[in-house]
């Protein structure tokens, strides 16, 4: 049986190859099963922290492009931006006013980004995993494909989705948070204890979806390794290990065929092949992206077709939602 996907990124800085192998590349594959594929870009997530409106913009653009020049087929799957089916931000209030402020205060994810702030936080940042939830249960999502640092958020809208349908009757379908096994944590280059990220100053950590080869190979050449010369698959050696996960993300090799090629070798050799394999992979995606920025109109015409496509089936949401809690409606 068919069943609905929904998953989203948020507009927040550069595409990095943690985006790109612990999503991006699941979610074309899936393409071609029988589902129904929702991909969103969150960009009233993104405002949740002070951004610059110019580069917010440009990196919505920028993302939105890098979802179809990375293999997602607008025949396949539907592509829009979240703050295009207004639905989102009217759906994600309601869940405000019914989600008790304890659910909130457990987030993990909350009381790390709140630390250093405190009482300069905003309170959308405090509120994001109601909007979150408003975005999976609006479509009455089935599989939520996330990365591990996420799940908390799908468990959290499955606790709203319970609490909200047993005190107003059945309105929500209750999703199911879809975790890669391979590739979910890609961390970074220069200290693999990190995850790799888009906002990141550190300029060696992530290798960017739009990095030129020179740039590539230079931060592959700087990669934290460890003082160990064997190139094998050790979790307790996180440097290697993270490197060789890389490897085998793109070349789809398995893990003994991949240490079997690298053995006795040095670590230079291995950083180099797979600095080459990384700049192959990607071309292709740079190639399109450039195409699609030359083509603007094409690109918009895109997201619109999105939108257009997903705000009949947000609005049915919607309205028995405020049916459900009473709201009077014309």
């Amino acid at each position: 049986m068919s069943k609905r996907i929904f998953s989203g990124i948020q507009p927040s800085g550069n595409l990095h190859l943690g985006n790109y192998l612990g999503a991006l590349k699941h979610w074309v594959r899936a393409q071609d099963d029988e589902n129904e594929n929702i991909f969103c870009i969150v960009d009233l997530h993104a405002i949740t922290v002070p951004r610059e409106p110019k580069v917010l913009r440009a990196n919505t653009k920028e993302l939105a492009a890098l979802f179809f020049a990375a293999g997602l087929d607008p025949k396949k799957s539907t592509v829009f931006i979240q703050s295009h089916v207004p639905a989102h931000a009217e759906l994600a209030w309601m869940l405000t006013c019914v989600t008790p402020m304890g659910w909130m205060k457990r987030m993990t994810q909350f009381k790390e980004k709140s630390a250093k702030k405190r009482d300069q936080v905003s309170v959308g940042l405090f509120a994001y995993p109601d909007l979150m939830a408003a975005d999976i249960l609006l479509y009455q999502t089935d599989l939520v494909p996330v990365g591990e640092d996420q799940k908390q958020h799908v468990e959290l809208t499955r606790d709203i989705a319970q609490s909200f349908n047993s005190q107003y009757g059945q309105t929500f379908k209750l999703p199911e948070p879809v975790i890669p096994k391979a590739g979910a944590r890609i961390m970074g280059l220069d200290d693999p204890a990190k995850k790799m990220a888009k906002t990141d100053d550190k300029p060696n950590r992530a290798v960017f979806l739009l990095d030129p080869p020179d740039v590539i190979r230079a931060k592959f050449r700087r990669a934290t390794t460890d003082s160990l010369k064997e190139i094998r698959f050790d979790q307790k050696r996180p440097g290697i290990n993270n490197l060789l996960t890389i490897y085998q993300m793109f070349s789809e090799e398995n893990l003994k065929a991949i240490e079997e090629r690298f053995a006795g070798r040095q670590y230079s050799e291995f950083k180099s092949e797979l600095a080459d394999l990384v700049v192959e992979k990607l071309r292709p995606i740079q190639e399109r992206y450039k195409e699609l920025q030359k083509d603007k109109t094409h690109l918009e015409s895109l997201l619109k077709q999105g939108a257009d496509k997903v705000a009949p089936i947000a609005e049915r949401t919607l309205s028995k939602v405020r049916r459900r809690l009473g709201l009077f409606s014309l």
